[in-house]
C-alpha cells in the first residue's frame, strides 16, 4: 500500500511570516557550503580569510537565485512569463531551474575569481564539492514540499507515495529522494574521495557536471514531467534530460582537458650567478 505524504511544509507561522522547510534547506545548503569552502581553503593552503569566503558565498547565493529563476523562465515557462511579466519576481510561488542556477554559479565564480585574481578551476572544484551536498538537502526540501514528484506506479510498489499536491492522487515514485541520494550524497562521496587523491585542478568540476547530468538523466525517467511542457523530444525525453546531455559532454571534456590536454605552467629558473 502506498504511503500518504502528510508532511507540513511550514516550520513556523508568525502572523504573515512563514518559515518553510524548503527555504531552510537552502539556508542549510549555504551554511554547509561555507564550511566546505573554509575547510578546503585551509587544506589546500589557499590565502583566503573567513571574510573572503563569506564574500564568495554571497556571490554564489546571488548566482543561484538569479540564475535559477532566469533559467526556469527561459527553459520551462517562457510564454507564461511573457504574458504575465509581474510574475517574474514572484519567487515565493516557485519556479527555479537547477541548470539556470548552475549557470549563475559559474558566472559568480568567474567574477569572484577575477576579483581575487584566483584560478577559476581551483574555486570551481571547491564549489562542486560543497554544492553536491547542497543539492542533496535541496531535494529533501522538494520532498517535504510535496513537489517535483515522480511518475505513477502500482500501489504495491514499496516506495510509492501519494502526494497531496497531485490532483490525480496516484501512487508515485518519490523521485525527489532518488535525486537527493544520487545527485547529492552519493556524488558528494565520489567528489570527496577524488579530492583526497589530489587530482588535477578542474577534475572535480568535470566530474560534478558529468555525474549530475548522468544521474539526473536516468532519474528523470521516474519523475513526472513539467505539466506545461510534458515530454519534449519524441515523447520520451523531458526538458531536464535534454539539458543534461550537454552537461555530460562538457563534464567529460573538462576531465580530459584537465588531466591530459592542459599543459602545466613552465617555471623558468633564474641562472645562478657565481
Amino acid at each position: 500500500m502506498a504511503f500518504h505524504h502528510n508532511l507540513n511544509p511550514d516550520i513556523l507561522n508568525i502572523g504573515p511570516i512563514t518559515i518553510r522547510w524548503y527555504g531552510m534547506m537552502y539556508v542549510l545548503a549555504f551554511i554547509i557550503g561555507y564550511q566546505v569552502l573554509k575547510s578546503e581553503t585551509k587544506r589546500r593552503n589557499m590565502p583566503y580569510t573567513e571574510e573572503d569566503i563569506s564574500d564568495f558565498i554571497f556571490y554564489l547565493m546571488l548566482g543561484v537565485i538569479f540564475g535559477g529563476r532566469i533559467g526556469y523562465i527561459l527553459f520551462y515557462n517562457l510564454s507564461y512569463y511573457i504574458a504575465n511579466p509581474m510574475k517574474i519576481i514572484a519567487i515565493t510561488e516557485g519556479g527555479m531551474s537547477f541548470h539556470g542556477g548552475l549557470m549563475g554559479v559559474i558566472i559568480a565564480t568567474i567574477l569572484y575569481a577575477r576579483k581575487k585574481k584566483a584560478v577559476f578551476s581551483d574555486l570551481g572544484d571547491m564549489v562542486a564539492l560543497g554544492g553536491s551536498l547542497g543539492l542533496g538537502f535541496g531535494r529533501i526540501g522538494n520532498f517535504i514540499n510535496g513537489e517535483l514528484y515522480g511518475r505513477a506506479v502500482n500501489a504495491d510498489f514499496p516506495l510509492a507515495f501519494i502526494f497531496p499536491s497531485d490532483p490525480l492522487k496516484l501512487p508515485r515514485h518519490p523521485s525527489q529522494i532518488y535525486e537527493s541520494l544520487t545527485e547529492g550524497f552519493i556524488m558528494f562521496a565520489i567528489l570527496y574521495f577524488l579530492s583526497r587523491k589530489n587530482v588535477k585542478s578542474g577534475t572535480l568540476i568535470g566530474t560534478f557536471l558529468m555525474l549530475y547530468g548522468a544521474f539526473r538523466f536516468m532519474i528523470e525517467f521516474t519523475r513526472e514531467p513539467d505539466v506545461q511542457l510534458g515530454l519534449v523530444f519524441m515523447n520520451t525525453l523531458s526538458m531536464g534530460q535534454i539539458l543534461c546531455i550537454p552537461m555530460i559532454l562538457l563534464g567529460l571534456f573538462i576531465i580530459i582537458y584537465a588531466n591530459f590536454l592542459k599543459k602545466d605552467p613552465v617555471i623558468k629558473e633564474e641562472p645562478v650567478v657565481v
